[in-house]
């Protein structure tokens, strides 16, 4: 399984901790490493360093490479500027899909989250990986049992237990909630229906671009565009050019929303 780690963010909320010219990722906020290093030492013992991307603003891959000399300079992915997550995850999609083949599992994680309990979400991964392997889902959202009312965080709605695909807790994906207002958090927390959406999830590249060219086409014919100089001296030329032209969208807007729910699972 191919893993990407999205580390772009500006941090500007834990000012001033985190600058701009060093975000919030980068900085050891809890012990000796930043949050990134720890994101990448969480996984790459499991599935190793070649096989670890980070998708970042082009300004921080020096701070990367000096922090994680480990990781192949190609799966280093900068983006030009900011055009929020849709643009993001597909430019990062289309270097995997140099190494990856189309099916194989993708596990997109985030590189500024503190985690204590690495085992059992190392099993989570490995259970996620492996029911994409079996094609029981095309994607897999991972979700935490949500130990209080919190209007902080968006929410996932379950629907009915699958048995029989994995030995971790798995059910059919019902809806997202956006940080919803603090009565409805509290009433998903008493329903046991409703989980944490931690924003992890695991698909596969030839699945979600097969979103983007449907339902984003604008966005697909820059994507490949830029595609079709990865690892040619006309790339950063061609990225350069078309990245800025992207719109400026969420990846949940552009893309899950329109992710049927009988090919998803949580």
């Amino acid at each position: 399984m191919k893993i990407v780690i999205f580390a772009g963010g500006s941090g500007r909320r834990l000012w001033p901790i985190s600058l701009k010219s060093s975000p919030k990722q980068f900085e050891p906020i809890i012990g000796s490493r930043s949050t990134l290093q720890l994101a990448v030492d969480r996984v790459k013992d499991t599935y190793g360093a070649e096989n670890i991307f980070i998708s970042t603003n082009e300004m921080y891959i020096p701070i990367i490479q000096k922090q994680l000399p480990e990781l192949p300079v190609e799966n280093l992915i900068g983006e030009p500027t900011r055009r929020d997550l849709a643009p993001a995850v597909g430019l990062a999609m289309a270097h995997v899909a140099q190494k990856a083949d189309p099916a194989e599992p993708v596990a997109i994680l985030w590189g500024d989250n503190y985690m204590t309990e690495v085992p059992t979400f190392l099993t989570v991964l490995a259970a996620a990986e492996d029911v994409l392997r079996q094609g029981a889902a095309s994607i897999m959202f991972v979700g935490e049992t949500a130990r209080f009312a919190n209007d902080n965080l968006g929410w996932i709605g379950l629907g009915e237990p699958v048995e029989g695909v994995t030995d971790r807790p798995v059910y059919t994906f019902d809806s997202f909630w956006y940080r919803p207002p603090m009565d409805e958090c509290q009433k998903m927390y008493a329903s046991g229906r409703y989980v944490w959406n931690t924003g992890y999830f695991v698909t596969t590249p030839g699945y979600v671009r097969a979103l983007y060219a449907t339902h984003q086409p604008d966005m697909w014919a820059k994507l490949t565009g830029i595609e079709a100089k990865i690892g040619t001296a006309g790339y950063t030329e061609a990225l350069h050019d078309l990245y800025p032209q992207m719109e400026t969208i969420s990846f949940d807007d552009a893309i899950l929303t329109h992710v049927p729910h009988n090919q998803a699972l949580v």
